[in-house]
């Protein structure tokens, strides 16, 4: 674990830090290990694009789960021990839970949590109360759009098997997610069929409760823990000739059919923004929770035509990506 550096520029440091040494210090939390992850680069970019220079008035602390959510905790204690002054928080909702357990008095950044508020981390995004604020990603407000998609692509769809990770976010925010789902499903003449795998090792065993329910097709609620073995999960929907809709695009440029979900990259950018109002002095509670506004449809058509399927016309049009 140690310093990462940045080719920032250069910018005054804000009288309203924390830091006694000229320098503010910003733990960064997450579970992906990978050197090129697009979200902390992005980060990354937001600060650049603030002023921020590595060395002479920012420093950040980097720790990674790899791969290991359970993690969060423990590298969320040493990155309070460390003092930082604003801890941002990547891992979606664990992470930002995490960061909440380990103090009550840093500063916390969220850039990816469903649903704030349901999950606790917050008191209203208006006013979120307490040391943390950030965006969320309305993971449970999108699940009709993947369900819709796959009535688009494979209208003979009756049955979708919708995979999640029971304990990746707590009770309410699960509940609220399945209600959702279960709405836009009889909405769409959709049987829901709601598959729980609490890790990677539960994934074999997950799909073939699917082909024993004869699923047609899938919807997958992304997790950290399924994020860093998303080729797998790919390939087991792949062997079932399962068209899905996954909530991260990086699962369709790993070679999954479809993806509709928040534009992850563009939520770590603004990020940065509350970090640096933060470290000029903002207090988290006063910093409304924003919610997206940029949505990535994303489509691998040498997929699609491995599964018999025909895109849309209308949808290829839609789309922000087309993988050939």
């Amino acid at each position: 674990m140690g310093t990462i550096a940045g080719s920032l520029l250069a910018a005054p440091f804000a009288a309203g830090a924390q830091s006694t040494s000229g320098i503010a210090r910003i733990g960064y939390l997450a579970v992906d290990p990978s050197p090129r992850q697009p979200e902390r680069e992005a980060f990354l970019q937001g600060l650049r694009a603030l002023g921020y220079v590595d060395g002479r008035n920012v420093v950040i602390e980097f720790r990674w789960a790899e791969g290991k959510p359970e993690r969060l905790p423990a590298l969320a204690a040493e990155l309070t021990a460390l003092k930082v002054d604003v801890i941002v928080a990547g891992g979606g909702t664990l992470g930002a839970l995490a960061a909440k357990r380990a103090t009550t008095t840093i500063p916390i950044v969220f850039p990816n949590v469903g649903d704030p508020v349901a999950d606790g981390i917050v008191e209203s995004l208006a006013r979120p109360g307490g040391n943390a604020t950030g965006l969320c990603s309305l993971f449970s407000q999108l699940i009709g759009k993947r369900l819709e998609l796959v009535k688009q692509v494979a209208p003979r769809t009756s049955r979708v098997a919708f995979l999640l990770k029971p304990d990746s976010v707590p009770s309410a925010s699960m509940k609220d997610m399945l209600s959702a789902a279960d709405g836009a499903a009889r909405t769409l003449g959709i049987q829901l069929q709601i598959v729980e795998a609490r890790a990677p090792a539960d994934f074999d065993r997950a799909f073939s409760d699917m082909s024993r329910a004869h699923a047609d097709a899938m919807i997958a609620h992304s997790t950290p823990a399924f994020d860093v073995e998303r080729r797998r999960l790919v390939g087991l929907a792949a062997k079932r000739r399962l068209p899905a809709v996954y909530s991260n695009g990086a699962y369709v440029e790993a070679g999954g059919l479809l993806s509709y979900a928040t534009d992850f990259v563009d939520l770590f950018r603004r990020a940065a923004t509350y970090v640096d109002k933060i470290l000029k002095g903002a207090r988290p509670a006063d910093l409304p929770v924003e919610q997206p506004t940029k949505f990535e449809l994303i489509i691998n058509l040498k997929t699609a035509k491995a599964l018999g399927l025909t895109i849309p016309p209308s949808l290829r049009a839609r789309a922000d990506c087309v993988i050939e």
